[in-house]
């Protein structure tokens, strides 16, 4: 069976397996399009994505074009003849001139199980959210916001204990397993086409400042999940002694104890400190005060003289 010709389209380290397995699998990849060079770091350096530096190890052709809306990208596209474009966190909506022009479609590959958690942090929502699995779905796009008829789906549990660091680093490889079935189907002519139901429609929106703030009148278990979703990326923080404290890791110490004052310290423990919530208390186990590194919450306790009756605000 004939390999498809493809272009592919991506930027995070989310997308690398993908490209990996392209060229494992010995599929043409006519060019990899990825964003610009971004300044990176405290010398604010130009740096690569790391899709471009696993394209540059393969010696694929990279374009990084500033927009993919104008006629010069498409022309660029249109000479390369790809068959299928293969989109995995690119970063930029296709215009429907490129999404219709490979003869097999573009091809997304997303972090949910669709309908569910369309956009831009599927990942952490689905944390935030304490869903007991999530996965990856493969679909044919179109002009909407991950809206496109699906191909395939591959269910993942999501554990007690994930973070959206350790789930991000599951999917992006269950992610390329299933971009190759995909383009094994949709070599084969066999490849199915299920619109999504849009009244099982949810939306993954963008991550703010809001977002990450605790609001200690919500159940411990609700805390839990949003230190979770939030870690390593952007992390969960409150205030304490008018300073802001980040919040890396906690565990639900009782989830149905009565309380009256939340965000009181109510405990130390060996390992941190455990906190009144608006349902039951949770225990504080790794922090990051404000211009500090992390250190475990015990050190925390020392360090800045933490008692039982401290408030977190």
């Amino acid at each position: 069976m004939k390999k498809l010709r493809t272009v592919f389209m991506g930027t995070p380290d989310f997308a690398v397996p993908c490209l990996d397995m392209l060229f494992k699998e010995g599929y043409e990849v006519a060019a990899v399009v990825t964003q610009p060079d971004r300044p990176k770091g405290r010398g604010q350096k130009l740096a690569y994505s790391p899709v471009k530096e696993a394209a540059l190890a393969y010696n694929l052709p990279v374009l990084q074009p500033g927009s993919i809306k104008n006629d010069d990208f498409y022309n660029q596209i249109l000479s390369l003849r790809p068959d299928v474009i293969i989109v995995v966190a690119f970063g930029q909506f296709l215009p429907k001139k490129l999404l219709d022009l490979p003869a097999h479609g573009c091809i997304n590959v997303h972090a949910s199980l669709l309908p569910k958690y369309r956009g831009s942090a599927p990942i952490h929502w689905a944390i935030i959210n304490g869903e007991r699995t999530t996965g990856i779905t493969t679909m044919y796009m179109d002009v909407g916001m991950d809206t496109g008829d699906m191909i395939i789906k591959a269910e993942l549990p999501l554990l007690p204990d994930d973070t959206t660091g350790s789930l991000h680093d599951k999917l992006k490889d269950l992610g390329a397993t299933v971009l190759s079935d995909t383009l094994n189907q949709l070599s084969a002519g066999t490849a199915p086409r299920q619109p999504q139901n849009e009244a099982d429609a949810t939306y993954a929106r963008m991550l703010n400042r809001d977002t990450e703030r605790i609001d200690w009148h919500q159940p411990a278990v609700a805390i839990h999940n949003l230190v979770r979703g939030l870690n390593p990326w952007p992390v969960a923080y409150c205030r304490l002694q008018n300073k802001s404290l980040k919040i890396w890791q906690t565990k639900v110490y009782n989830a149905s104890q009565p309380c009256t004052e939340p965000g009181k310290v109510v405990q130390i423990t060996k390992e941190g400190l455990v906190v009144e919530t608006g349902k039951g208390t949770i225990e504080v186990l790794e922090v990051q005060p404000e211009s500090k590194r992390r250190m475990k919450a015990s050190d925390c306790v020392c360090g800045y003289c933490l008692t039982v009756g401290n408030m977190f605000e």
